[in-house]
């Protein structure tokens, strides 16, 4: 049985700053998982507390494989920069189901810290 959902929210996006404080870098993912066995668009729109948003970014989950997307890297967004320091939430829609998942790593600290953001899904 394939899984997942159509729609995801993750309200908490926050990248945090780089600083050089080891051998990780500080950053954000947004990964899928698609379990089906066709490809899936997948349309990010980005949302901010102080700007208007950002909306249809497009990406493809490739047929039974997982995607990373580093939400630092705006050759993962298509050319859209998300501004470090700056609180943001996303919207995912996808053309079929797929697992969502948001983690940021943190290493602004010596004690670097990886959390995975819940989201919303309907």
């Amino acid at each position: 049985m394939e899984g997942g959902k159509r729609v995801w929210y993750f309200a908490d996006g926050y990248l945090p700053e780089k600083v050089n404080n080891g051998a990780m870098e500080a950053h954000e993912a947004l990964m899928f998982f698609n379990t089906h066995c066709v490809d899936s668009k997948v349309v990010i729109d980005v949302y901010y507390s102080d700007r208007d948003p950002v909306k249809g970014i497009v990406v493809n989950a490739p047929a039974e494989r997982v995607v990373a997307l580093r939400l630092d890297n705006p050759d993962d967004l298509n050319g859209v920069e998300i501004p470090q320091l700056t609180q943001y939430a996303l919207r995912i829609t996808s053309e079929y189901p797929i697992v969502c998942q948001f983690g940021r790593l943190d290493t602004t600290q010596n004690a670097m810290a990886y959390y995975v953001g819940v989201g919303f899904a309907e």
